[in-house]
């Protein structure tokens, strides 16, 4: 029983990991919105993208379409490839990517 229970426990742990690092991606996505309707280019997006959270930058893509004249919208793409990293039970998850996309108007 002790082993089942373990399972359990540690797939409740990995899913509160996988929950924490959508909220950061949320964070993130706002975060570059909020500099690229300021500033359209993706380094600027991808800059704030990263400072705003603790996430892996290497694991952390920014993309940026629309308009990038005053006036327009603009939609930034944040996904993010999370680490499974919870021993025995991160291995059963399949790999997982987190999105999130806002549209801005740009200034």
């Amino acid at each position: 029983m002790l082993p089942l229970l373990l399972a359990v426990v540690l797939a409740l742990v990995q899913v509160g990991l996988l929950v924490r690092d959508h909220v950061l991606v949320v964070h993130a996505a706002r975060e570059a919105a909020r500099a690229a309707a300021v500033d359209p280019t993706v380094e600027t997006a991808t800059a704030a993208a990263t400072a705003a959270t603790e996430l892996d930058p290497a694991r952390l893509h920014v993309g940026i379409t629309g308009s990038r004249s005053a006036g327009g919208r603009l939609r930034i793409a944040v996904s993010y490839r999370p680490k499974l990293e919870v021993p025995i039970v991160g291995r059963l998850f399949p790999e997982v990517s987190i999105r999130e996309e806002l549209t801005v108007r740009v200034e």
